[in-house]
């Protein structure tokens, strides 16, 4: 059962591989170990099938096609396989008590299904128990995810920030939503965090695909207009944006990747921002609706827009300052 629990992870994202318990290493044929260690144990070898199998379903569950439709293997409603990872790691507990791993399976699995006070608590526990046991970047997604969903933005991206050099080990779905997720919790701060915003999304633009790809790209010009470089982001724009993107702030991603960052507002002004190439009339109303919601940090950047000549090219500060120059990288 190893075995083919750790071959389905390693198809699903590597994230078991990366993740694997310490306590479970006896198991895994290295150095030292031998048959008659691991029969030794048991309960250990029940608790690490148990992990293994419970990360295996939470991989597959996470598991996208390019089009964001559930995988063929990946069919199964999350809330029955929030269910089943949360009787798997009951089991896993009374097998033997007192370890992360299983707190760290529940937490997960309530993420799964949005019950992020809940998961904030089960994740916060392992990481009590193990100092390392959200190190890895399923789990350091889950964690970034839950802080940002429970008010800890700034918590969250620190998450993220010990996520993003790893993410390359993720289903290539979940890496591109990180990178979103990632650039709009550091643009959330304001001109403080823009350098951060504009090169992670630099990277997100790479990472996600379809409609996704499409918001990361709008997310990027945004970041990049704020900073005073209306220029590259018209360029960044035209590489992508060629219809009324409103409608991509629908997808199901783009939606979650808003959720989570706390925002509706900056979806709608990342859209304005691209629709002024398209039709002018239309983004200075999405502009003065974006500033009448309240922008945070960015409102005034959205008032300038919305005040702006219909049509103008001009490039609009972020309210702040005088803009600075960003090259292309």
């Amino acid at each position: 059962m190893i075995f083919a629990a750790i071959l389905v992870l390693s198809q699903a994202g590597g994230a078991w591989a990366s993740g694997r318990p310490t306590e479970c290493a006896s198991l895994d044929g290295g150095r030292g170990a031998n048959v008659w260690e691991r029969a030794k144990a048991p309960e250990l070898r029940r608790y690490c099938d148990l992990l293994a199998a419970g990360a295996a379903k939470l991989a597959w569950s996470t598991a996208r096609a390019p089009s964001g439709a559930p995988a063929p293997l990946a069919r199964v409603p999350v809330e029955t396989t929030s269910r089943e990872v949360l009787d798997i790691a009951d089991l896993a507990d009374r097998a033997m008590p007192g370890r992360a791993g299983p707190a760290l399976l529940r937490g997960r699995a309530l993420a799964l299904v949005g019950k992020w006070a809940e998961a904030r608590k089960a994740l916060a526990a392992a990481k009590a128990t193990d100092e390392r046991a959200l190190d890895d970047p399923q789990s350091l997604l889950s964690w970034g995810r839950v802080l940002a969903r429970t008010g800890s933005p700034g918590e969250a991206q620190e998450a993220y920030r010990a996520l993003l050099p790893r993410a390359a080990i993720l289903a290539s779905a979940e890496r591109g939503a990180a990178g979103v997720e990632a650039g709009l919790l550091a643009m959330a701060r304001g001109p403080d965090g823009l350098d951060e915003a504009i090169a992670i999304l630099r990277q997100a633009r790479r990472d996600a695909q379809d409609a996704l790809q499409s918001f990361a790209v709008m997310a990027l010009a945004l970041a990049l207009d704020r900073a005073g470089d209306a220029d590259e982001a018209r360029a960044v724009l035209a590489e992508r944006v060629h219809a009324d993107p409103r409608p991509i702030l629908a997808d199901a991603r783009v939606k979650e990747a808003l959720s989570t960052a706390g925002s509706a507002v900056e979806g709608r002004a990342a859209a304005a921002l691209a629709l002024g190439t398209i039709d002018p009339r239309a983004a200075a109303a999405e502009w003065k609706a974006v500033a009448e919601a309240g922008a945070g940090p960015w409102t005034a950047h959205a008032l300038a827009r919305a005040r702006a000549p219909v049509g103008a090219n001009a490039k609009a500060n972020d309210g702040h300052g005088k803009p600075a120059s960003r090259g292309a990288q």
